[in-house]
């Protein structure tokens, strides 16, 4: 019930959200009902843009090149085609997907798994390196139909022939732009060559390199290319601010936020390891159950986070943008930008991992200096709009903490039995003079704590120049100013009398070097 009031409070708070228009009804489109029921299950009504364009496509048996970002639902568009072409019947491989991460192909292999509840007898299994091979060599003996991995491990199967691709139907390779630029474009090719000729293959990537290009004229037939923009991707169910803070007062920014929206599970994204190591110990510190992921850490480390945040344990997920990519997470509240991404494309796969499926989400930025460059140019190449907003007040601090503290008191009323409890009150009040009121003030001052203090919002000033008074007073040369025809400094020379004084010192300089010779 707590986590309901939660998210209760964010709904209340999201009002403001702009409508996202209807797309396409999965059971508009030709899914078997095994499959409509599972996606009805998990909470699907409307297809997301690449869905569908992609879905139809697939199920008609063409190749595609699909050009969308992380977040934008692209495991369910080319998973429901797979599924539907998979025969249950036959205990034998029939479809790849490759992925850049561990991370990405068990949260791949974990939606499809869902997608496939319903159809009896398909088996969808995850291969990645990190885990013990020969436990994967069991789980492929015993007849599985989807297999999906990193191409590293992949190619291993298949040069022990526990993968065998001679009934291979569909292939997919997921994130390809990721897996190039990780190293993997050797393997992938030596994956695809060993394909049967009579296949559907599907190439999703956030760009489209040339190395890309030539992979799909290369291995694809007649593919169809379906491009979802980025306006498409941010700004239909995704509401951005943007917050000018001092660099001091970034951190207190970030709680004053997490404070005010209370999401019940949201991502900071940070551009260095040491600030994700430095963000998680402070927050954990005040109180927040918070986590850190970056590349550093084993990948033992790693997957313990990740199923705390999974399982809600951890509410709060601190990344880099290398260690997130991959990561799927469904009914990620908001998103925060602690540091103003290096490369706008991150900026984008950042965003996407909220506002998923039609929910509402919310992407917070906090803009030091010169940043604020950075914002206007991902407005302009994404085509959307961050709106600059005001942190919340302390007032408006405090009246949210009391309001959550008065949910939970209303809850234990409603399941505990307080009469002892009661006794002891007001027994306490005739004793002491003091009121009830006193009393329920004292301990809700206990559990909000102090007001916080105002945090000022940083002035910028770009290009403007120093007035000669202030030059004069640094000690510096002041900037020219004239007085009729004259040039005047801030030394008091005239200009006539400056030149004649720099010509001298150049005659002493030659004269000097002459006599050198």
């Amino acid at each position: 019930m707590k986590e309901e009031l939660r998210r209760e409070n964010l709904e209340e708070i999201l009002t403001e959200e702009e409508s996202k228009e209807a797309g396409m009804r999965y059971q508009d489109a030709d899914i078997d009902s095994d499959i409509l029921r599972a996606v009805k299950e998990m909470g699907f009504e409307t297809m997301s843009p690449i869905q569908e364009r992609a879905i139809p496509v697939l199920l008609e048996g063409r190749d595609i090149i699909g050009q969308a970002q992380t977040g934008t639902g692209k495991t369910a568009a080319f998973g429901i085609p797979m599924i539907q072409r998979v025969e249950p019947s036959l205990r034998r491989l029939q479809a790849i997907v490759l992925c850049p991460t561990r991370e990405l192909a068990i949260q791949a292999a974990e939606e499809i798994r869902k997608l496939a509840k319903y159809k009896q007898g398909i088996k969808v299994l995850p291969v990645y390196g990190g885990q013990d091979i020969t436990r994967q060599i069991r789980s492929l003996a015993q007849g599985v139909q989807i297999v999906v991995g990193t191409p590293g491990r992949v190619m291993d199967h298949m040069r022990r022939h526990t993968i065998k691709t001679g009934e291979i139907k569909m292939i997919v390779l997921d994130e390809a732009d990721e897996m190039l630029n990780m190293g993997f474009r050797e393997d992938i090719e030596t994956i695809l060559a060993d394909m049967p000729v009579e296949r559907q293959m599907a190439l999703f990537s956030a760009t489209m390199p040339e190395p890309i290009l030539r992979i799909t004229h290369e291995y694809q037939t007649d593919a169809e290319y379906i491009r979802v923009t980025p306006k498409e991707i941010t700004v239909a169910a995704i509401k951005q601010a943007y917050y000018r803070i001092g660099k001091k007062d970034k951190m207190e920014a970030l709680c004053r936020l997490l404070d005010y929206y209370q999401p019940v599970r949201s991502l900071i994204f940070c551009n260095t390891k040491r600030m994700v190591d430095e963000m998680a110990e402070i927050l954990k510190d005040r109180g927040y159950q918070a986590e850190g992921l970056h590349g550093d850490l084993s990948q033992h480390q790693r997957d313990m986070v990740m199923n705390a945040f999974r399982t809600g344990r951890c509410g709060i997920l601190i990344a880099t943008d290398v260690a997130a990519r991959g990561i799927d997470v469904n009914g990620v509240d908001a998103v925060f930008n602690y540091d103003v991404p290096e490369d706008i494309e991150y900026y984008v796969h950042r965003i996407g991992r909220t506002g998923r499926a039609g929910k509402a989400g919310r992407s917070f930025t906090l803009v030091c200096g010169r940043e604020i460059f950075k914002i206007h140019e991902i407005e302009r190449i994404c085509h959307t709009k961050i709106r600059e907003r005001k942190l919340p007040s302390p007032k408006d601090i405090t009246r949210v903490k009391c309001g959550k503290i008065f949910s939970e008191a209303v809850e234990i009323m409603e399941q505990k039995d307080l009469q002892n409890l009661k006794e002891a009150i007001l027994k306490a009040v005739e004793e002491n003079e003091f009121t009830l009121l006193d009393l329920a003030a004292a301990f809700m001052m206990m559990k909000v704590g102090e007001e916080p203090e105002e945090i000022r919002e940083e002035q910028f000033s770009f290009g403007k120049r120093r007035s000669p008074k202030h030059r004069e007073e640094k000690g510096g040369r002041s900037i020219k100013s004239r007085r009729g025809d004259e040039t005047h400094y801030g030394d008091g020379r005239r200009h006539s009398d400056r030149r004649k004084s720099e010509r001298k010192n150049a005659e002493r300089r030659n004269s000097a070097r002459k006599k050198s010779f």
